[in-house]
């Protein structure tokens, strides 16, 4: 068995897990995480071990899911919910105008941040899930959440003056 076949046996289900929490859809889910590791495969030689495998592996995921999205000219799955109640940025999603401009600002966010809200929102990942793929703290994953959804708000808050 190669070294890519053991990070394949590895990470596919948690891959596929994590888009379908994103994609409601069970082919949809399949294919990106098919795509996924076939474009990690393609890249492994730029794998600097900087963050872990699953991480990497979720980010080249969620990208090639944003990428599908783009294609289809929808920018958010009409299912998608937020987990976590918060109100304003459930209405924020639910209006697919606001929703371009959540993703924009999203877009703009540094990391961890960018990363941590995404698979909060969209990959509806607990805390602790959280803070296992990045190797720390469930109260580091709770505050990097917190502080991203915060400087959401307030840049949507300064494009509006």
């Amino acid at each position: 068995m190669t070294e890519f076949e053991k990070i394949y046996d590895q990470h596919f289900r948690e891959v596929y897990a994590f888009i379908l929490s994103m994609s409601r859809n069970e082919k949809l889910a399949e294919e990106i995480t098919q795509e996924t590791f076939f474009k990690a495969l393609k890249a492994i030689d730029g794998f600097k071990e900087q963050c872990k495998m699953s991480v990497w592996l979720c980010q080249i995921a969620k990208n090639t899911y944003f990428t599908h999205l783009s294609k289809q000219k929808r920018l958010v799955p009409e299912e998608v919910v937020e987990s976590s109640g918060d109100a304003v940025m459930e209405r924020l999603m639910e209006n697919r105008e606001e929703a371009m401009r959540v993703h924009k600002v999203l877009h703009s966010l540094q990391d961890p941040y960018k990363e941590v809200f995404t698979l909060r929102i969209f990959g509806e990942l607990s805390f602790r899930d959280i803070s296992g793929l990045f190797g720390k703290t469930e109260s580091w994953a709770r505050v990097t959440y917190h502080r991203a959804r915060q400087k959401i708000q307030d840049r949507l808050k300064e494009e509006d003056v």
